[in-house]
């Protein structure tokens, strides 16, 4: 005999909302709890209890069954949104609406937003939050789990639409010069997505610039347009005010077109990079980091390098440790050891 199933309610525990949402997950698969146990290596029993939120979900097993449903991460998601306990107030609600959203039209003054950003970059912004009291130091990796586990949305199927109009400001250093040279290296690949457009919205605009606060334009799955944007103290949505909705997308249009197009953007993005690939330190390197290169010839001539920064290959003169340091990207380091290799550069 076959036992209804027991109905639940996900408004009335965080355990109960992630259980209906890996139920839903599961079901949309078309898996048992059996076979999804099988392929998370975790028992059917342990699911069950799951479902029904008699038991809390381990974090492996919400991440081993986003793959395998593939739900874009959301079972991690909303595994981290339902510790967001210090997140602002209304954030909730709106990555909810994220979540589902088939456009977005994102507009930043002073941070890349958090749909783009880097762990490091993140933990920077983050930790500083902390250091001034505004979130506790011991919520500061629940915040910054949220954050990472949004950008799933990023790449899911089908993709949404994403245009995004950062402020120039949003290209000030935050974290560092390898903190920011990663973050731009970030900023250079998303652009690179089919699904979203990147513009600069450059600081000469001024004054002519249409708003002092930043806000995100997005679509219900209906197609209706919703807006999200923050206070200092809490963020809200938007849906029942089209006038002001319809007020906001006109400005956005507006800085649309001011902006740089997408290929200036891009040249600008990469300009900064080079700039701040010129900023790095030696101390950017452990002292005890520093390698001969199997590069360098036996005659004396001979170059260190320091392999572990994100992005950066730092190089510098064996015979002067203290003196100056050069710092190739990545890509340039592997098309120099190229060309060494085919004889490029004639015989060292």
């Amino acid at each position: 005999m076959t036992l209804p199933q027991q109905e639940i309610d996900p408004a009335s525990s965080p355990n109960k909302a992630i259980g209906a949402q890996l139920r839903r997950f599961r079901k949309a698969r078309g898996l048992t709890q059996i076979e999804l146990g099988k392929q998370t290596n975790y028992s059917d029993s342990l699911i069950s209890l799951i479902e029904t939120g008699a038991r809390p979900a381990p974090l492996n097993l919400l991440r081993r069954s986003d793959k395998v449903l593939d739900t874009c991460e959301a079972l991690e998601l909303l595994y981290w949104s339902t510790k967001g306990s210090t997140l602002i107030g209304g954030f909730l609600a709106y990555i909810e609406h994220e979540r589902k959203a088939t456009a977005f039209k994102i507009y930043e003054l002073n941070v890349v937003p958090g749909l783009l950003q880097t762990r490091a970059y993140a933990s920077a912004l983050i930790n500083a939050a902390a250091q001034r009291n505004e979130i506790p130091q011991d919520k500061v990796g629940e915040r910054l789990n949220v954050r990472m586990a949004r950008q799933a949305m990023l790449y899911r199927e089908p993709a949404p639409s994403i245009h995004i109009v950062l402020e120039e400001n949003c290209l000030r250093p935050i974290g560092g010069p390898v903190v920011m040279a990663e973050q731009l290296r970030r900023l250079e690949s998303v652009a690179s997505l089919p699904h979203v457009m990147l513009q600069i919205a450059p600081s000469s605009l001024g004054e002519d610039l249409p708003t002092t606060w930043p806000f995100t334009l997005l679509t219900s799955p209906n197609g209706v347009w919703m807006a999200y944007l923050e206070t200092i103290q809490r963020g809200y949505v938007e849906r029942e005010d089209q006038d002001n909705i319809r007020f906001l997308a006109r400005t956005y249009d507006w800085l649309q077109a001011q902006a740089l197009s997408c290929a200036d953007s891009l040249t600008l993005i990469r300009t900064r990079l080079k700039e701040f690939h010129a900023m790095f330190p030696i101390t950017a390197a452990k002292p005890n980091s520093w390698m001969k290169s199997s590069y360098s010839n036996g005659g004396g001539q001979c170059i260190e390098v320091a392999p572990g920064i994100s992005g950066i290959l730092p190089v510098r003169d064996s015979k002067d440790p203290d003196g100056p340091q050069l710092a190739f990207d990545m890509d340039a380091w592997r098309s120099f050891v190229a060309g060494i290799k085919s004889g490029e550069f004639g015989s060292i």
